[in-house]
């Protein structure tokens, strides 16, 4: 058993360690009964130690709380491991460095670390940073920042993610930003939808072949950029079956998620079409098959797009809109769930449902004309609950009454009206002809 005993320096705990080894631990400063709660603390540590059950609530409580000199005379009595102490630049410039994430993960990573060292300094022990510290730190971000409701949620919950791998490695024991609300929720106000006619402009604007393949697989393919449009390879182009296999650095550490299946569009299929062919005429050796990136003009997704991107944006007459790339993503998913299943739709676009309807599908001024849209002559529009068989005979009589006033416009089908789609979706013509069986074809 751990005893007590006493000198002309003060109190001082002697015990048997796990090895049969005896040692002693100074505890000077501490009276008889604090020494007395040290030294039964030491003897439940050595038995936790000598038995490799768990450790004593009590004792884990005291050690998770004890100071750095205490720590240090346990770990060199080799009763505990030895306490790290890092500073907060270190720590987090080291976690970025060996992080397995997307480059562009990695960073916004490095804006959250520039945050933080800006706001604690570089050399502030991990391990003094308290929840008040970090609920200050917050409203510097707002008041020095002036960054938005989402935007402080997201660098927090990044700054809590830190947080965390130093708990792991055992360099603090509490999270100073547990428990603040990291959630980021749908901003509707930084939403936009890129209709048809505003991508062609943009197209015709793009100053070449490779910036008509980068907006027209965000915009017509839903990638991500850059991560994905940049990693795509012509080996990843299934001509024979029209499919692309998306490669996803951002998802690739989730098992079953480092890559996703989509269609070749018609939209897709023209312009890479048009580079393969580009490719292929400028190969070195006329023996060899076409390989390597698609995209050949930018090679790291650290590069900023978004810049040349808003220039074209406004040479094509455009007002420039908000989370540019996210936005041609968004506005993709929102016409292909006119059109698909939602479990079809985001296995294409590479997230959940959840995510979909949380940060992605909108509401446009389409839906709204399409809820209200009648005949010229006074017939009714699509009725709320209306079946497809059900509108497919009412667009039917409509025709045998008056077909020319019988209208369809661009991207619809018979009994399934809607502008909402550029040239080239798919869209169900037969569905709404028979209702036994869902057929779809390309325009």
């Amino acid at each position: 058993m751990a005893s007590i005993e006493k000198d002309a320096k003060g109190y001082r705990v002697r015990f048997i360690d796990h090895n049969g080894t005896r040692k002693t631990i100074r505890v000077s400063g501490l009276n008889k009964g604090n020494s007395e709660k040290v030294a039964r603390h030491v003897q439940e540590l050595v038995v936790w130690r000598k038995s490799g059950l768990t450790l004593d609530s009590l004792t884990a409580g005291w050690l998770s709380k004890a100071g750095d000199e205490m720590h240090a005379k346990l770990s060199n009595a080799g009763l505990i491991e030895k306490r790290v102490s890092q500073t907060l630049g270190e720590f987090i410039a080291d976690y970025i460095e060996s992080a397995d994430v997307a480059p562009g993960t990695k960073m916004n990573f490095r804006t959250v670390e520039r945050n933080l060292v800006d706001y604690f300094g570089a050399d502030k022990p991990m391990r003094s940073v308290t929840a008040a510290d970090a609920k200050a730190f917050r409203q510097w971000l707002q008041d020095n920042e002036e960054q938005a409701e989402n935007t402080m949620r997201r660098r927090c919950g990044r700054a809590r993610q830190f947080f965390a791998a130093a708990i792991k490695s055992k360099l603090i024991d509490e999270n100073p930003f547990e428990g603040m609300s990291v959630t980021v929720n749908g901003s509707t106000d930084k939403e936009r939808f890129i209709t048809e006619a505003e991508s062609q402009k943009i197209l015709k604007a793009c100053p070449d072949l490779q910036w008509r393949l980068i907006f027209s697989l965000c915009r017509y393919g839903g990638l991500r950029c850059p991560s994905e449009v940049l990693s795509l390879t012509w080996e990843n182009v299934l001509w024979d079956s029209s499919r692309i296999i998306v490669t996803s650095p951002k998802t690739r550490r989730y098992k079953g998620h480092e890559q996703r299946v989509l269609p070749m569009f018609p939209e897709l299929a023209s312009v890479l079409n048009e580079a393969y062919e580009m490719a292929f005429e400028q190969r070195e050796n006329p023996e060899a098959v076409v390989s390597g990136p698609v995209v050949t003009r930018y090679t790291s997704a650290d590069q900023n797009l978004r810049t040349t991107f808003e220039k074209i944006v406004t040479r094509a007459g455009l007002k420039q809109w908000p989370k540019p790339f996210q936005n041609l993503r968004s506005t993709r998913e929102t016409e292909l769930m006119e059109i698909y299943p939602a479990h079809v739709v985001v296995s294409w676009i590479g997230h959940s449902e959840k995510v979909a309807r949380k940060h992605y599908l909108q509401t446009t001024d389409a839906h709204f004309e399409k809820a209200v849209q009648a005949d010229s002559a006074g017939g009714e529009g699509h009725r709320v609950g209306q079946t497809a068989c059900e509108m497919a005979e009412t667009g039917e009589s409509m025709k045998q009454e008056n077909p020319a006033k019988h209208k369809v416009l661009r991207g619809s089908s018979d009994g399934f009206v809607d502008n909402s789609y550029p040239v080239g979706t798919r869209t169900p013509t037969d569905s709404a002809r028979n209702c036994s069986a869902t057929n779809y074809t390309t325009e």
